[in-house]
C-alpha cells in the first residue's frame, strides 16, 4: 500500500488543477505519451526518484494524447517534458529524456529546499 502512494500519479484535463498547482509538494510532471520510446526509457528513473523522495516531491504523469488542453496550456511540442512546478507555478522545464544522476541535479537546481536522495560520492551540502 505504502508504496502505491509513492508511485508517479495519473494527472489529466481535470485532476491537473487540484494534483499540480495546489500540491502543498513541488511536482515533476512528465509529459508523456505511451509510443514515445524516449519517455518509455525514463519510466524506471521516474518512478525510482518518485519512490525516494516520497512526501518530498510529487511525481505526476500526463499523456499528452489524452490531456491535450493541459498540454496545450504549457506549450508542450517535444516529449518527454518535465514541468517543475512549486507554489503554483512553474519554476523550470526539461527536454527530452535525462540521465538519473542530472535528473536528481536538475531537482536541486528547481527544487533548492527540497532534499534529494544521495547517489554517492560527497554530499552536496556544505
Amino acid at each position: 500500500m505504502g508504496t502505491e502512494r509513492a508511485l508517479p500519479v495519473r494527472v489529466n484535463d481535470a485532476t491537473f488543477e487540484e494534483e499540480v498547482i495546489r500540491s502543498r509538494l513541488p511536482v515533476v510532471v512528465d509529459f508523456y505519451a505511451e509510443w514515445c520510446v524516449p519517455c518509455r526509457v525514463t519510466e524506471p528513473v521516474l518512478r525510482d526518484l518518485s519512490q525516494r523522495l516520497a512526501g518530498r516531491v510529487k511525481f505526476a504523469k500526463v499523456n499528452v494524447d489524452e490531456a491535450t488542453a493541459v498540454t496545450r496550456s504549457f506549450g508542450i511540442q517535444a516529449i518527454p517534458t518535465y514541468l517543475f512546478v512549486a507554489d503554483g507555478a512553474e519554476r523550470g522545464r526539461e527536454v527530452g529524456p535525462v540521465d538519473p544522476v542530472v535528473f536528481r541535479s536538475i531537482l536541486r537546481r528547481y527544487f533548492p529546499r527540497t532534499p534529494t536522495p544521495a547517489s554517492g560520492g560527497t554530499p552536496a551540502t556544505r
